[in-house]
């Protein structure tokens, strides 16, 4: 029996935009202009191993009884009662409004099970929304851009967890998901990324005890993003093999271009990207890259040195390696760092257990109390520096969202924060809480002055 999603939420939040993305065709009319959706439409939708009826609706909007826009809502109505469950978009650049209010409450009176999406999330201008969504009561939003496709990785987990177990895909092939509702007994999807040649299909060929994949000493044999089951030690894997990256002004091939794209969206559906490095010519310039972009998406990052039985390998191999990768990448200081031979199955297991532990890192939280005596004793050991004469004032600190884990914290001056402060309740964060490797979002956010209007009053 399908199971059936609607999207809502008021006009132009970019719910059509979000439909288009699910059903991976632009069925629905998207423009900047709001009201553009009048009829409830469906499609078939695919997010990951996921499979859905999606319905997008028109924005949710007062009128008068009888006329068109009330008719409109009257559709929406309709698309939420036949609904299983519900997907609530609001704009998060522009934050909550009353009208997001209204229809939160509508939401609820629904009794169906809601997934909170804050939608125009990307870059930092969506994140006094998403700090404010939480006023609605439905849950913990899920960041995301539906224009650029970010944040698609926490949409299907927050979806994956109201949907029913899925049965066999369509080649017969068990969906690799175990049927309970403990997290840490799931499948873990991990992508395995890096320069062309770098062994990936070669090491996922060694884990499966098989030529499942095609393996070439000539680059660029991998084209798309291959998904196979993977179970070590009783724990049950997701793989993804992937294209080479090779730097942007070399792709000129259009099947290239495909190519990578695939890859940065297996990246993004994953949970844990390994980056394979040739033990040959290790840590070249687009390593860096690619392991920054991993970052940036808020992955978990497991550095796999591939080739070790093509090298020499001398005393503190691997100590050297590591301290290596904190210093190029100070931004995942202490991601782990395993030396294996996808050829002849060396460090595959020193691998595994890398991976399983980067991942409950990534999906860690700090216990709020700890959180706070850490905040107050960073602060007061290193205060943040005077501004134009003025003390900035770090009020506290709250722990958002894990994977990865993210902060926000309440201050008198957002804009005022230097970078260089927050690099420094990072690293600390990172050392007392013991997240090594993993991506650290701390977002600043003005604590509202409640004298603020006794001032515009006076002026």
């Amino acid at each position: 029996m399908s199971f059936t999603v609607a999207i809502i939420g008021r006009p132009n939040v970019g719910k059509s935009t979000l439909f288009n993305r699910l059903v991976g065709q632009k069925l629905a009319l998207v423009d900047d202009q709001p009201g553009v959706t009048r009829d409830r439409r469906e499609g078939a939708a695919r997010l990951g191993d996921l499979e859905f009826t999606i319905v997008d609706t028109a924005g949710l909007d007062e009128g008068e009884r009888g006329s068109l826009t009330a008719r409109m809502r009257e559709q929406t109505e309709t698309a939420i009662a036949d609904a299983d469950a519900l997907m609530f978009l609001i704009d998060a650049r522009a934050g909550l409004t009353p009208m997001d209010k209204t229809f939160a409450d509508l939401a609820r009176r629904a009794d169906k099970p809601v997934v909170l999406v804050a939608n125009k999330s990307e870059g930092k201008h969506g994140d006094v929304g998403i700090a404010e969504s939480y006023e609605l009561g439905l849950g913990d939003p899920v960041p995301l851009s539906a224009e650029h496709g970010e944040g698609m990785s926490d949409l299907y987990d927050a979806l994956r967890d109201l949907m029913p177990e899925p049965e066999d895909d369509e080649d017969g092939e068990e969906i690799d998901e175990n049927d309970t509702e403990a997290w840490g007994n799931r499948a873990i999807r991990v992508a395995i990324a890096g320069r062309p040649n770098a062994g990936k299909s070669t090491l996922i060929n060694h884990l499966l005890g098989e030529e499942r994949l095609l393996t070439s000493p000539e680059a660029g044999t991998t084209r798309d993003s291959i998904a196979v089951s993977v179970d070590w030690q009783g724990r049950e894997f997701r793989v993804f093999d992937t294209a080479g990256l090779r730097r942007r002004s070399r792709i000129e091939d259009k099947l290239e271009k495909l190519s990578v794209s695939d890859t940065l969206r297996a990246v993004r559906f994953a949970e844990v990207v390994v980056l394979m490095v040739d033990a040959q010519n290790k840590f070249e310039e687009q390593d860096l890259r690619i392991a920054d972009l991993i970052e940036r998406e808020g992955r978990a990052l497991v550095i796999a040195v591939n080739k070790t039985d093509l090298i020499e390998r001398k005393g503190g191999f691997l100590t050297e390696l590591r301290r290596n990768v904190d210093h190029l990448l100070p931004q995942v200081k202490g991601a782990p760092v395993v030396a294996v031979s996808g050829l002849m199955g060396e460090g595959i297991g020193n691998l595994m257990k890398a991976i399983v532990e980067a991942h409950a890192v990534w999906n860690k939280r700090a216990p709020t109390s700890a959180l706070n005596r850490w905040f107050e004793q960073a602060v007061g050991n290193n205060p943040p520096p005077a501004v134009s004469g003025r003390r900035l004032k770090l009020n506290y600190i709250t722990q958002t969202k894990s994977r990865p884990p993210s902060f926000v914290v309440f201050c008198s001056r957002a804009d005022a924060v230097p970078d260089s402060y927050l690099r420094y309740l990072t690293n600390s964060m990172r050392e007392v809480f013991d997240l090594p490797g993993t991506p650290i979002r701390i977002t600043l956010r003005e604590k509202a002055n409640p004298f603020a209007h006794k001032a515009k009053r006076k002026s």
